[in-house]
């Protein structure tokens, strides 16, 4: 039933495309570590094909999937990216773009650079070409163009991404190429923070993935932040003990 769903609202948008790039992120919520964005491009036929009628029920916001269930399924999403099925893009945004620009334009910044990476893959070209070019190449050559393609952000608009898109609140539950590109972005920010971990292992960052954990926290509040610690995200755990402070981190 949910695979129906998920595929069904997607076809909605294919009437008119030739295909959806879905956008997520991972990460923005957390102490440490780089915001993740992906983008997964699929062309109408993925949404006809067998792989996907067996497999869509199965994908779903990728915070309601195990980790198993998690890296299997981009075990398979890479698997169709190799045989050229869908394609994907993954982009960050650092901790230092995320105190230059705080946490919404970092992440704009990440999922800018996540689609311009899967338009590379794709071979699509973000703007229209010349006229003249036009006019002289045939029909069958004339290049793919972002125009024959919706995009699709998780949440709500981004103003700063840089092309046109549809916002949908939780389209990550919603959407099945946001579903997809959720997965993505999840695993590859969660082997991020667990590598990030043999370079910091006094931070939890195996466990906690980055985020405000109580050991994550105590780490911080003993050893100090790292280069990799997020400093707007750092402030009030780092304020002198207050009730409101103790309340807020759980000291």
């Amino acid at each position: 039933m949910k695979s129906h769903r998920l595929r069904a609202y997607d076809r909605k948008f294919l009437k008119k495309k030739v295909g959806l790039i879905g956008v997520d992120e991972a990460g923005r919520g957390a102490l440490a570590g780089p915001v993740v964005a992906a983008a997964v491009a699929a062309r109408r036929d993925f949404y006809d094909s067998e792989w996907c009628k067996r497999n869509a029920s199965s994908i779903n916001d990728s915070k309601l999937l195990t980790l198993e269930q998690r890296e299997d399924l981009y075990a398979k999403l890479r698997w169709l990216e190799r045989e050229g099925r869908i394609f994907i893009g993954v982009g960050r945004g650092t901790v230092s773009e995320i105190e230059d620009h705080n946490i919404l334009g970092a992440t704009q910044i990440a999922m800018k650079r996540a689609v311009e990476e899967t338009l590379e893959a794709g071979n699509i070209l973000p703007h229209e070409p010349d006229p003249l070019f036009e006019q002289m190449a045939d029909d069958e050559d004339q290049p793919e163009t972002l125009s024959r393609w919706k995009i699709l952000v998780d949440g709500k608009p981004m103003k700063n991404l840089g092309y046109p898109h549809q916002a949908v609140v939780k389209g990550d539950s919603t959407a099945l190429c946001i579903a997809m590109a959720s997965i993505v972005a999840k695993v590859t920010r969660d082997r991020i923070m667990m590598a990030l971990d043999c370079e910091y292992p006094h931070y939890d960052l195996a466990s906690s993935k980055g985020y405000a954990t109580v050991l994550h926290r105590t780490a911080i509040l003993d050893n100090g932040p790292t280069k990799i610690h997020r400093p707007l995200f750092l402030r009030k755990l780092l304020e002198e003990p207050s009730e409101e402070c103790q309340e807020e981190f759980g000291f």
